[in-house]
């Protein structure tokens, strides 16, 4: 599949298409992912603020994907651990941006080259428009070589 594709995809996926969560970039490299919610009156939550479920899922996929692209089928890549921290009320449009360097790509590699699993975590801020951090994620992937490749 490529990125494009993706993109269209989970923008018409029930789960973000119903909650406000628009991916509004996946580059054809799949190094870069912008991803924003607007405040719809059905995902507010009892303060009148962004349901933290939403903040969260919005999230979710995009750096698992892009490592899993990016290492590509002699690879294992799995989401094994996530927080959130949820720093100010979120209201209005927020987005989260995640991207994926050569170094990054190079270091997995290196550390899964004998087999081993490796764990690593990634942090994303969701930021509002007015660039204030509303939630930092953490999200620690799993990778592992596959074994006979």
């Amino acid at each position: 599949m490529n990125a494009s594709t993706l993109r269209l995809g989970m923008n018409l996926w029930p789960p973000f298409l119903f909650s406000g969560i628009r991916v509004r970039e996946i580059s054809p490299d799949w190094r870069r992912v912008r991803v924003e919610l607007r405040m719809r009156p059905w995902n507010r939550n009892v303060v009148g603020t962004h349901f933290g479920g939403n903040l969260f899922a919005m999230t979710d996929p995009f750096r698992m994907i892009p490592v899993l692209q990016c290492l590509g089928r002699d690879y294992l890549v799995w989401d094994q651990a996530s927080s959130i921290e949820f720093v100010k009320p979120g209201r209005g449009t927020v987005h989260a941006l995640f991207e994926l360097d050569d170094a990054t790509l190079d270091d997995l590699r290196t550390a899964a080259a004998g087999g081993d699993k490796v764990l690593r975590w990634f942090d994303t801020d969701v930021i509002d428009s007015q660039g204030d951090v509303v939630a930092r994620v953490r999200k620690q992937l799993y990778v592992r070589r596959k074994s006979g490749r």
